[in-house]
This record gives structure tokens, sequence and C-alpha cells, in this order.
């Protein structure tokens, strides 16, 4: 028997995303970065095929990167106004540490490609939860650098990979109001023999 963990559970009740503008230092240490990373890793992974990594941006990197992000945005929008110029600067220097989720699923393995993506999915999930666990908030979001493939270049993904989110972490700096949530009889029902015949069913 495994026991109920009343804490976890409180955990998972809490668990919000917090504004991007309301992430500040200190970001977690690389000791508890690793440990959210270790547990992140720690999902449902049909073949055990690993179809996730992470790549970290955090320190000054995050400038450099935002630099040569800005550079190439510029590039492919030549009317770019000016106050848009450092743009993915500043929004990498928004949060202490951003964690990209890179999707590399091997399309030619037996396990199916949507699990693979699923696995993806639920390894973006499991950092969040670790990192509210260690007591930061955190911001899941897909913006141009994780769409363009000339982005995803600069930030370290392959060819045959895709960006999944960047899962920005940091201390909140006040306490997230919650978003109403799905009504359970709107989103679950219970399957019976009944509902799985019809006239169409051969």
């Amino acid at each position: 028997m495994i026991p109920p963990c009343e804490a976890a559970l409180a955990l998972m009740e809490a668990r919000r995303s917090a504004p991007l503008r309301g992430l500040v230092e200190p970001g977690p240490t690389p000791q508890e970065l690793a440990r959210m990373l270790r547990l992140a890793a720690r999902v449902p992974d049909h073949g055990r095929l690993v179809p996730w990594r992470f790549i970290v941006i955090a320190g000054e990197a995050r400038q450099q990167l935002g630099a040569r992000l800005d550079a190439l945005y510029a590039a492919q929008n030549p009317e770019l106004p000016p106050s848009k110029a450092d743009m993915w600067t500043l929004y990498l220097a928004r949060a202490p540490v951003t964690v990209v989720l890179v999707a590399r699923p091997d399309p030619a393995a037996k396990v199916p490609e949507w699990n693979q993506v699923l696995s993806v999915g639920a390894a973006g999930m499991a950092l969040t939860l670790a990192a509210r666990a260690l007591g930061f908030a955190t911001q899941w979001l897909l913006k141009w650098p994780g769409r363009d493939p000339q982005a995803a270049a600069l930030l370290g993904a392959k060819a045959d990979e895709r960006i999944a989110g960047f899962i920005h972490i940091g201390r909140p700096v006040a306490k997230a109001e919650d978003r109403p949530r799905p009504v359970l009889d709107e989103v679950v029902s219970v399957w019976a023999p009944d509902q799985s015949m019809s006239n169409d069913t051969p």
C-alpha cells in the first residue's frame, strides 16, 4: 500500500502559473535546478526512449542569447520599430532561469511518435511541479524563438528537434490568483457498454 501524501496533493491543488513579469531573483541554485531536472526526467516514457531534453539559460547567457535573437528578429522584420529592438533580450532577462524543453521523438522507433510527444509534455509538467515544491513559480510559454527554425537553432535545437516550450523559473513577487478551472461534469464521462454501440457499429 502507498500511503496518501496530503502535502503533495496540496501542492498540486495550489500550483498555478505566475506572470512572467512576476518572477524575480533569487533563482534556483545549481543544486536546486539539478534536482528539478532529475524530477522532471521521472515521467512515463514508453520504450525508455527519452524523447526530450532540456536547455538551461541562466546568468549572462540570457543577455548573450537575447542579443542574437534580437538580431535575427530584426533581420526577419526590417520594419521593426526601434522600441522593439531588444525585445527578446528583455524577454529572457525577466526570469532568473529559463529551461527550454526540447522534443526529440524518434520516428523510427516502435513506440508511436504520439506516445513520445506525450512524454515530452509530461516532462514539462513535472518540471513545473518540482519547481513549485522547491518554493519557485513558473511560466510555461512558447513564443517566436521556439517556433522559428532559425531561432530554435540559436537555442541549440537540432534540425530534427522541436521546441516544446520555455519554462521560466523564479521567485514569485505575489501570490498568483487562481483562474477558473474546468467543471468536472463537462470533461469527465464514465464509459458504459451501451455508449459504444450505435446503428453504425458493424
